[in-house]
C-alpha cells in the first residue's frame, strides 16, 4: 500500500535523512545539558555558595550630646556713629584716609572756620563791653548806698542805681553764653570722630556746602573689633528648651549655663572665635511667632562685616547621654522613623526609634536602641533577599561598603 508523502520534508534516502535530522538532535541536547547547569547552579548559590553582602555598619554609643540649632543671621556693628555737620560752611579739607581705625577725637573734616571766628572775636567784645558797663554800674550803686541813709539822695534814685547794675550782671552773663555758643561754633568747624572705630568712604568732598539745619551727613564710623548677630528663634522652641532645662533633661553646656555661639560663614566654613548669647528679647513678634536673639562674637581680622548674612550655630544645652546616627540610617515616614539593626545570625532587622533633632549630618537617637547594637548605614541595596545574612564591616563617613563579589567570579571560583 503507497502512502502519499504529507510533510514538508523532501524524500530522501535512509542515511540521508539521518544526516538531516542529526542537527536538530545536537541542539535539542544542547538546551536540555544547559536547564540542567542553571539548575545546579541555582542549587549551589542557595547552598550558600555565594557569599552574603557586606554592610556597613555604626555602633550605637551612648554619649553626651550637645543640642545645637542652626538658625539664620545677620552681622551689627558694635557701635555705629553716623559724622554729620553741625554748622553750616563750606568743607576745606577731609582729614581722614577712607577704610582706615580712627581714634575718638580724631579731626575728619574742617568747615570753613572763618564766620565762626568772627562771631566769637564779636561776642567777645561785647562781653568786655557787658563787664565795663557791669564795673560801672556797681560802683555807682556802692556811692549811691551811704548817700542814700544820710537823705542825700532820694530812695528812688538809689532803688534805680541798685537795678542798673543787676541788670548789668545779667548782660555779663549773656555775654559769657554768647561767647560759649560762639565757641562751639568754631568747635564744630573742625568736624571730629565721636567714637573710635573703622570709618568708610567720604559722603561728602572738599568745596561741598553742608548744612546744620539738614544734618548733612559727613561719614559713617562703625566698631567692629566686637560684632553683634541677630538671629530669631521660634517661640516655641525656645519655650521647649527652657521646659526641658528645667527639668534636669538638659543641662548648660560645659557647665555652663550661658548659650555658646558659633559662627558659619557662606562656604560653609566655621568662624575661629565663638561668641556668646547676650540676650532673648521679651516680647514673640505677633507677625511671624519668632523672638529675637542677639549675640556677641570677637572680630579681630574684622572678617566678619556689618550687614553680612552668616548661619548661626547656637549650643542651647546639653543632653546627658544619647545616640548620634547618620542621617543616612535612618528612614523617616508618616508611620514613624526606624533603622536596620543587625541582629542574630547576622540577619538585618528593623527598629522603631525616636529621633529628636539633627546635628549637622547626624539624628539624636533617645530612644529604640541599646549601646553596642550594630546600625546599617550603607549597603542597602545589596540585601537583595529581606532576612537573608550580611555581614557587617565598620561604617567610614564618606565611604561605601565593600562591594559584593561579581556573580561571574563566583560561579568561576565555584568551578575551579
Amino acid at each position: 500500500m503507497n502512502y502519499q508523502q504529507t510533510s514538508s520534508m523532501p524524500r530522501l534516502g535512509t542515511g540521508a535523512r539521518a544526516l538531516y535530522l542529526l542537527p536538530l538532535a545536537i541542539a535539542v541536547v544542547a538546551a536540555l545539558s544547559g536547564c540542567g547547569g542553571a539548575d545546579k547552579a541555582a542549587a549551589a548559590g542557595g547552598a550558600g555558595g555565594m557569599p552574603p553582602p557586606q554592610v556597613g555598619v555604626v555602633t550605637a554609643t551612648m554619649q553626651a550630646v550637645a543640642l545645637q540649632t542652626e538658625l539664620p543671621g545677620r552681622v551689627e556693628a558694635l557701635r555705629t556713629a553716623q559724622v554729620r555737620a553741625r554748622v553750616n560752611g563750606v568743607v576745606l579739607k577731609r582729614l581722614f584716609t577712607e577704610g582706615a581705625e580712627v581714634r575718638a577725637g580724631q579731626p575728619l573734616f574742617q568747615i570753613d572756620p572763618a564766620p565762626y571766628q568772627a562771631a566769637l572775636d564779636s561776642a567777645q567784645a561785647s562781653l568786655v563791653k557787658a563787664q565795663a558797663n557791669l564795673a560801672q554800674a556797681g560802683a555807682q550803686a556802692e556811692r549811691n548806698k551811704p548817700l542814700a541813709e544820710g537823705k542825700a539822695i532820694s530812695q528812688q534814685e538809689y532803688i534805680t542805681s541798685v537795678a542798673t547794675a543787676k541788670s548789668a550782671e545779667a548782660d555779663v552773663a549773656a555775654a559769657k553764653a554768647a561767647v560759649q555758643s560762639a565757641k562751639l561754633n568754631l568747635d564744630y568747624a573742625a568736624v571730629t570722630a565721636p567714637i573710635a572705630g573703622r570709618i568708610g568712604r567720604a559722603l561728602v568732598t572738599e568745596g561741598a556746602l553742608v548744612s546744620a539745619s539738614e544734618a548733612t551727613q559727613l561719614a559713617l564710623i562703625q566698631q567692629t573689633s566686637s560684632v553683634y548677630v541677630n538671629f530669631t528663634q521660634s517661640a516655641n522652641e525656645v519655650q521647649q528648651l527652657r521646659r526641658a532645662m528645667s527639668a534636669g533633661k538638659l543641662r548648660g553646656v560645659d557647665g555652663q549655663q550661658a548659650a555658646q555661639v558659633r559662627i558659619v560663614l557662606d562656604d560653609g566654613t566655621e568662624f575661629s572665635k565663638p561668641g556668646k548669647l547676650l540676650f532673648t528679647d521679651l516680647s514673640v513678634d505677633a507677625s511671624s511667632g519668632q523672638v529675637t536673639l542677639r549675640a556677641e562674637v570677637p572680630n579681630p581680622n574684622n572678617q566678619l562685616l556689618p550687614g553680612q548674612y552668616v548661619r548661626v550655630r547656637l549650643s542651647q544645652g546639653e543632653l546627658p547621654s544619647g545616640i548620634l546616627l547618620p542621617q543616612q540610617a535612618v528612614t523617616r515616614g508618616n508611620q514613624g522613623d526606624s533603622v536596620l539593626v543587625v541582629g542574630a545570625d547576622n540577619k538585618p532587622m528593623q527598629r522603631k526609634v525616636k529621633i529628636d533633632q539633627a546635628q549637622g549630618n547626624q539624628w539624636v537617637v533617645l530612644d529604640g536602641l541599646k549601646p553596642g547594637e550594630q546600625v546599617i548605614a550603607d549597603g542597602f541595596q545589596k540585601m537583595f533577599v529581606p532576612g537573608s545574612p550580611v555581614t557587617p564591616v565598620p561604617w567610614q563617613p564618606g565611604s561605601a561598603a565593600p562591594a559584593a563579589a561579581p556573580a561571574s567570579a563566583a560561579a568561576s571560583g565555584s568551578a575551579h
